[in-house]
């Protein structure tokens, strides 16, 4: 009855800039709880503006708030808020708060959706909030240095939140998480950002599908995590000194499956993680595909396709307990005598060239080598500095489909 209430005495607002409401906060403060603004076509130069009640803004053909880089632009303090709609420049830089286009405070059931966001410091900041949607959101910066940069979808102590279908590009990490948990992000582009396409410490149970990450500083990061889904992504051309399509450092049951890793200077960096599954994914063209630092036990390698890799598996410690089996290999030369799709020799993933780079980064320039060659096939022969039980018993004769 009080809902009904609400949306029977709720009223509707027309903001433009040569109506007798011109100015969205002084509209806002007019207006009651449960109301719309419907905000027309034009540029509202205004910044600092709270929404402290329950409101829906809407913008008709993308107005444009300009906050003429003088500080953060929107905040939200209330329950049940929807922005839709608006074109935000501008946000102010500071080195001392981190100003964002829109910033939600301790919030709950809110939506912020098709925005457009640039000329930012950080673009969509969740802090301490949970049960909202951010959607359809095009985020793009101009970040230069780390230093004077923000990120463009920041979650901080935040739960239950959806992050989907948003573009984010130009910024220092597209999508950023710390102590966030049930955290769905489906359908997200991250490009071109200057560290991290995806970057998340101490946040569990989130799950990431169907995203890309393409051409960023260095990929994605997972830290100090546990009860991870990363499912159907898309990890390309993350290339540098220090670049990888994933770091998983400190990671703890976790489901890797359905992913491509292609073009990137390594595939997925693993530093101290244990019980995760890799299963079905593509390691297509990358330096490494997986490269394995640290003590990293009780995880399973299962389905997936390494293809032209330079190498496949990088390990540096002579113990094992990981399972590599039923994955497919290009390298593979082994024979099927009995036509049963697996190959009848088992295969030592592991290079001693590669153990050897590891130590040693400057031997990289005799990868192609002859030499390279002849004492990798010895090290397969009669394994001395690779795990003995490194192997995958199965390998698959063709590509997994």
């Amino acid at each position: 009855m009080l809902f009904l209430g609400h949306l029977v005495w709720a009223r509707t607002w027309t903001v433009c800039p040569t109506c007798e409401h011109s100015s969205i906060k002084q509209t806002i403060q007019e207006a009651n709880a449960h109301d719309t603004l419907l905000i027309q076509k034009g540029t509202y130069r205004e910044f600092e503006i709270l929404v402290d009640k329950p409101l829906i803004l809407k913008g008709m053909e993308y107005p444009i708030i300009d906050g003429e880089k003088k500080g953060e632009i929107f905040r939200i303090t209330s329950d049940n808020v929807t922005l839709d709609g608006l074109f935000i420049i501008n946000v102010g830089v500071s080195y001392t708060k981190d100003n964002a286009a829109i910033r939600v405070v301790q919030s709950k059931n809110f939506s912020i959706q098709n925005m457009v966001l640039e000329q930012l410091f950080f673009g969509i900041y969740l802090e301490k909030s949970s049960h909202g949607k951010v959607y359809h959101n095009r985020i793009i910066g101009d970040a230069v240095d780390e230093y004077n940069s923000g990120n463009g979808i920041q979650l901080w102590y935040s739960t239950d939140v959806e992050v989907r279908k948003n573009h984010v590009q130009g910024t220092r990490d597209g999508i950023y998480l710390e102590f966030s948990d049930r955290i769905t992000i489906t359908d997200n582009v991250s490009m071109d950002n200057l560290r991290y396409g995806l970057h998340f410490m101490f946040s569990n149970h989130d799950i990431y599908t169907n995203n890309t990450f393409e051409n960023n500083g260095a990929g994605v990061a997972v830290m100090f995590s546990k009860f991870i889904t990363m499912k159907n992504n898309t990890f390309r051309k993350n290339w540098g000194t220090a670049a990888y399509g994933m770091l998983l450092k400190e990671i703890n049951d976790a489901e890797i499956s359905d992913n491509t890793f292609e073009e990137n200077t390594i595939g997925i960096n693993v530093e101290g993680s244990n019980r995760i599954k890799y299963i079905d994914n593509d390691f297509i063209g990358n330096g490494w595909a997986i490269r394995v630092v640290g003590a990293c036990y009780t995880n399973s390698f299962k389905g997936n396709n390494f293809l032209y890799n330079s190498f496949d598996i990088s390990y540096n410690s002579k113990l094992n307990d990981n399972v590599f089996e039923g994955n497919f290999w290009s390298s593979y030369t082994g024979y099927d005598l009995d036509k049963d799709g697996v190959g009848d020799v088992p295969y030592r993933p592991v290079k001693l060239f590669s153990y050897v780079v590891n130590r040693t980064p400057e031997t990289i320039v005799l990868l192609r080598s002859l030499f390279m060659d002849i004492i990798d096939f010895s090290e397969r022969v009669s394994p001395v500095f690779t795990p003995d039980n490194l192997k995958d018993a199965q390998p698959l004769m063709k590509i997994r489909p």
